[in-house]
Parts: structure tokens; sequence; C-alpha cells
């Protein structure tokens, strides 16, 4: 019987392919024999090269293309260059995204404080930052007619979190957009097409770190009360998040479209 959770020779797209969780899947995903192709900002370059001379030297395939997620034009180019190296566009994870200070809301600060600037900003990294490679990357995979999408969520997709009212609204529209997106792709192209996201729990990033740590590196009170409401009882690491992705990504969810897998050992279900 063949393994449904064969992914050799697929060829992996990866928005935000440099950040903490990116770094992590780009490895792993390259170790089971996907074709993995790293899309990052430009200032990323020498890292990512670094991580496909690794790769290759493994025996692995990878390669990197500068990208801006909020640019249609250049992520075109990208989808060009990527089906001129591999032929086709199999997954695509839209794992680009981000949060600014000023979107945020503080203890000793209020709403009318926010930077709206700011937030239009983190909406626009994490909502369209996930929209525009959709829809350029999803119209390569109509040449094969099938494709797997996954979108990366957050706690805050599923209910608004303190402080974090800008990535807050994002992450719920991404989660919206997924579900609607699965529907309006798979009645419209067939049900080879497929729309899913995966929402981690907590995992230190450079992105959170401020948050969720002191300059000393002790915890914050924030994260005294994000490891008390979480069964697991500590926070997540990035590779927890690699074996519901492979499923995404594979045969072995072939008949699924339209979730949000929550990998955050136990935080959204927990109450007390």
């Amino acid at each position: 019987m063949k393994n449904l959770f064969d992914i050799e020779g697929r060829v992996v797209v990866i928005t935000g392919a440099c950040g903490v969780l990116g770094k992590s899947i780009v490895r792993y995903f390259a170790s089971q024999g996907a074709k993995v192709v790293m899309l990052a900002r430009e200032h990323s370059r020498e890292m990512a090269q670094q991580m496909v001379d690794e790769i290759k030297a493994e025996g692995g395939e990878a390669m990197f293309l500068a990208t801006d997620v909020s640019d249609k034009a250049v992520l075109e180019q990208n989808c060009k260059d990527v089906v001129a190296a591999y032929g086709r566009v199999d997954v695509l994870m839209n794992a680009a995204g981000g949060n600014m200070p000023a979107a945020t809301v503080p203890p000793d600060k209020t709403i009318f404080d926010l930077d709206l600037d700011a937030v239009r900003k983190v909406v626009d990294l994490n909502l369209f930052g996930t929209i525009l490679p959709t829809m350029v990357f999803a119209k390569a995979m109509m040449e094969q007619k099938q494709g797997s999408i996954i979108n990366f969520c957050s706690e805050t997709s599923l209910k608004p979190l303190t402080r974090v009212a800008g990535y807050g609204v994002a992450k719920a529209a991404v989660m919206s957009w997924t579900q609607y997106l699965a529907g309006e792709l798979a009645i419209k192209f067939g049900d080879g097409f497929r729309v899913n996201a995966i929402a981690p729990g907590f995992i230190l990033t450079n992105q959170n770190r401020s948050l969720l740590t002191n300059p000393d590196g002790s915890l914050t009170e924030r994260s005294h009360k994000i490891i008390g409401h979480t069964p697991f009882g500590r926070f997540l690491e990035p590779e927890e998040l690699l074996g519901t992705l492979h499923w995404l990504a594979s045969d072995a969810s072939k008949a699924v479209t339209g979730t949000v897998s929550v990998v955050d050992g136990g935080f959204a279900s927990f109450t007390i």
C-alpha cells in the first residue's frame, strides 16, 4: 500500500522561510525528500544560501528566492523561477508574518494610543502577505489540478488575546480567508485543491521575545500567565509543528480542507 505521508519530490514553497519557524520547516521538509523553495527578504540571502548549501550537501534539494510578500509582481517572478527550476508547485506555506510594538496595547496604554499606521502595516504583512502569495502560486497549481495551501494562524485567530490588537485582527482574518478559500477553490477548480491552516501555540521567536522575556532572559508576567493556562506547562518548540504540517502537505490529509489545526499544548481548550 502507498505511504500516504510520502512527500518525496514535491515542490514546497515557504514564505517567511528564514524565521525561527521557517528554518525548522525548511530543514525538515528537505530531509523528507521535498524540493524546498525558501522565500524571504533580500537581507536574509546570506543565511538562506548557507541553508541551501547545507541541504544540498546532505543530498537534499532547495533554493532561495528573495521576495516581498506585499508585492505581487515580485511574487509572480518568484513563481516563474520556481516553475522554471522544478516544473510545478505542490505546496504553499504562508509562514510570513509579524508584529510591531506600535500596533499593540501595553498595560499602561489604551486603544486610543494605537498607531493606526502600524496596525495597517501589521494587517498588510499578515493578511495580504498571505492573500497575495496564494493568488500567485495557486494559479501555478492549476496546471496539475491539485495543490495544498497551508496558512499560519495563531491563538489569537481563535479568541482575542490582550495587547496584540493589530496582530489579532490580522490573524483572525487569515483564519476566515482560509475557510473561504477552501470552498472557493474546491467548488470552482476541483477537489484536488486544499486550503488549511495551522494555529501554533506559544513558541519563543524573535517576534514575541520582548513580550515573553525580560532583558535578563527571565520570563515576563505574561509568560507565566500563558504557561499557567497551558496544560503542558511550557512553551512549545518549533519542531513540534512539523508532524501536523507534514500531514497537511501530504496525501494523508487528501480530504481535509477548510480546517485550522491547533498545536498548542492544550492552551485553546483549557479553562480552569
